[in-house]
């Protein structure tokens, strides 16, 4: 006994398997990868956003949301149709009418909005603009007077239509000096957009700028004047024979909307007259 006593005791070691290893399993390696999933989803839609233009940008949206309805109305059934046959011309659809077999004729046939209509007018209006403003450029080589003349404009398409831009330059001023009284070459230029416009019939926007001051006055001009000059312009257009129904808005910005990076610049007094796009 007591050689059983003083026997070293005997230690018994159990290890215990832990499923999965590493901390907390591999749950987290899962996660992690959807997180990076959405972030890469994340970045590639505001690269999108930054990279793309407005029409592009609806092209996509487009192509995301079908625009061809299995059923354009509400019928008695529960099947495709609502009910109704595609030849039932008691079906009054949104875009067209039904049509039957017996009487196929122009009235009754059914016409589908695919939206090619849609697009043509878009190109149309497109061709328009670019017409039109090649025509002002293109006077240009007509003689040196008209090269001096053109130097005051620049012409851009834009969503809202062809806008033509008609800017002050550093010996050449389009008004008098803070006055709303157009100068010799102002008139010039806006009887050579007249002329050029008489061929179209949209409507016309015009809006008004002049630059900030470079110090701050008790009653600061920028707000009257951009507005009268735009207002101005409005009637000299008239009195050169543009039909007075076509212009629809005349806006005075002041000094909010500088075209250079130095605001007091003499390049921001302009006014914009704006073909309207017809498609909007």
């Amino acid at each position: 006994m007591a050689g059983q006593v003083n026997a070293a005791p005997v230690i018994i070691k159990r290890k215990k398997n832990i499923v999965g290893g590493g901390h907390h399993g591999g749950a987290w390696k899962v996660a992690y990868a959807d997180f990076v999933t959405a972030m890469m989803a994340f970045f590639m839609l505001m690269w999108l956003l930054n990279a793309t233009t407005e029409k592009q940008r609806k092209g996509i949206a487009d192509y995301f949301n079908p625009t061809i309805p299995v059923n354009r109305i509400s019928g008695g059934g529960d099947g495709a149709f609502g009910g109704d046959s595609v030849f039932s011309e008691q079906t009054m659809s949104q875009n067209g009418t039904g049509a039957t077999m017996m009487r196929p004729t122009e009235s009754e046939m059914a016409r589908g909005d695919t939206g090619s209509d849609s697009s043509a007018e878009t190109a149309a209006a497109e061709a328009e603009l670019a017409a039109t403003e090649e025509a002002i450029l293109a006077r240009g080589g007509e003689s040196m007077t008209m090269e001096q003349l053109l130097r005051h404009v620049v012409t851009r398409v834009t969503d809202e239509g062809l806008v033509i831009e008609l800017f002050d330059l550093p010996d050449a001023a389009l008004f008098a000096a803070d006055e709303n009284v157009p100068s010799p070459q102002m008139r010039d230029l806006l009887r050579l957009i007249v002329d050029v416009l008489a061929v179209s019939t949209n409507e016309i926007a015009i809006n008004g700028y002049v630059h900030a001051r470079p110090i701050t006055l008790i009653e600061n001009p920028v707000w009257p004047l951009s507005s009268s000059r735009a207002l101005a312009t409005r009637g000299l257009l008239e009195e050169l024979g543009m039909d007075s129904a076509r212009i629809q808005r005349v806006t005075g910005y002041a000094d909010r909307v500088p075209v250079t990076t130095d605001p007091l610049a003499i390049r921001n007094n302009r006014i914009e007259i704006v073909l309207l796009r017809r498609d909007r």
